[in-house]
Formats: structure tokens, sequence, C-alpha cells
């Protein structure tokens, strides 16, 4: 009994993230083409017709780039809020289109995805927590600040992608006008280092095993501040940084026993991206 995950991209320039047990698999927002999604996948050994649903969490661009033609090439439904369709600006053609409203838990085969708000500066945001059987994986991105919805469902986690998207010096004292550094760390805009290591220490479940650490910066954010913030637990559990190019590893989830190591696939050990 395990859930399979990786990240397919990770970053500003596109955020897709793939949850599989070992019958059907979900992503969690397209924010890349779909011939790079197909690519990646087939890196990675994965079937994309295993794809049973797209979930969006928002309107950003780069969540949503690629879900139109994924969805028709291969007929995937797409499961987003009403609000949320009405800003993607797909074609009005497009009949792939599932509602929810936050809070709903929406069933794909065995997977069961719990659907609830978050803080951030889109029509009507939503993160997503993955069950199968007993485990549990978290997509916590574009958080605008570390609410109790999110210090909820993040303490329930086996393995969870987690926003680390700045570094406060950094965005302090780089280029950005100041509107926009406001929008990033204003509360509604994305999650800090040190908010995303003080969720992390204080919150984080006795069952987590791997923590990928998700959309960080290209400006304002650097994985050697981030893996040095986050190395001294590095030995308890698996945490890697989300790539900006490529895709992660294919990791294995699956109920924590003593004494475990956290898993990495064992097709997919060369691929890791890991600073620790």
């Amino acid at each position: 009994m395990s859930l399979f995950i990786t990240s397919l991209n990770s970053g500003s320039n596109g955020n897709c993230y793939y949850v599989a047990n070992k019958k059907e698999a979900i992503l969690i927002d397209c924010g890349i083409s779909c011939k790079e999604v197909e690519k990646r996948m087939l890196r990675l050994q994965l079937d994309i017709h295993h794809i049973k649903a797209i979930f969006i969490s928002h309107e950003h661009s780069d969540h949503i780039k690629g879900v139109e033609v994924l969805s028709k090439k291969y007929g995937i439904p797409v499961y987003c809020t009403i609000k949320t369709s009405g800003n993607c600006g797909f074609s009005s053609g497009f009949s792939q289109i599932k509602y929810f409203a936050k809070g709903d838990q929406i069933k794909i085969g065995e997977l069961l995805v719990q659907s609830f708000f978050k803080k951030h500066d889109a029509i009507d945001p939503c993160s997503f927590l993955v069950k199968f059987k007993k485990i549990k994986v978290g997509i916590f991105t574009d958080l605008g600040i570390v609410c109790s919805n999110l210090v909820h469902y993040f303490s329930q986690c086996d393995a969870a992608f987690l926003e680390a998207n700045y570094d406060k010096e950094m965005l302090g004292s780089g280029n950005y006008p100041w509107h926009l550094k406001k929008r990033i760390s204003g509360g509604s805009g994305h999650l800090s280092n040190d908010e995303a290591f003080s969720l992390f220490t204080t919150h984080r479940s006795p069952a987590l095993t791997h923590l990928i650490l998700a959309h960080l910066s290209k400006n304002n954010n650097c994985p050697q501040k981030l893996a040095h913030l986050f190395s001294p637990y590095s030995g308890e559990l698996n945490i890697t940084i989300a790539s900006r190019d490529k895709e992660s590893p294919l990791f294995e989830i699956g109920i924590k026993k003593s004494n475990d190591a956290p898993t990495v696939h064992p097709k997919y050990v060369q691929a890791q991206l890991s600073f620790f």
C-alpha cells in the first residue's frame, strides 16, 4: 500500500505535481506544457494514461498553462471551483471541467482529494490533501500565510510539497519594485523560508517521511540557504528541493514504521536532486 509522488516542475515558470497509487494518478495543477508533461513522465517511466484528473488550485498561468491541451488530448477531467474556472480563460468549447466547492472531498478511484481554502491573491484559491487508505500527501504552495487550515492538514501528512518561496533578506535587498515585494510578502502571496521552517518544526506529523520544498523564487531565494536551514532534520526524513527546470525523482510513500529509512523509488535513485 503506497502512494507515489513527484514534482514535474515547481516555480513561477510552472507548477505540476503528480500523486498516484498503482491504479490511478492525478495532477495538482499543470503550469507546464502538455509536451513537457509527456517528456518528464516518460523519463520517470510513468504512464500518462493513468492520469484520471487534473485539479486546479487557482487561475494563475504558472498553474494552468498546459491544462486545456493535456485534458483535451487525453480526455482527462479538470476539477476546479466555478469562480476559478471563470478566470482561467479556457476556450468556450472546453467541456472537461467538473466543479467542486472549497472543503469538498472528491473521489478519484481509490484516491480521496480533500480541498480547503488558502490565502492567496487569486479569485478562489485552494490547496489539497490526497488520501489513499491511511496515507496522506499534502500539496501546499502559493500560500500567503500559515492559516489554521494549513496547520490542520499539514500536521496529518506522511509526505508534503511545501512552499518555501523566498528568503526575506534576499527579497528585501533585491531589485523588485516595492509593490511586488509587498505582494509576495504581504499575506496574500507566498511563504518565506522561515515561515515554512516554522510550520515544519512546530506542526509536522510523527508520520512525516518526505518533505519536498517547492515553488522557490529564482530571484529571491537560494537552494543552499534553504538546505542549510533544514539540514539538521535531514537524517530523520527525506528532505528535497523541487527543481524549477525538471522533474524530481519518484518517491514511494508508505506507512511509517519504526526505524524506517526514507524511500526513493529504486528506479529513480540516480535522478535525485537533493541538497542534503
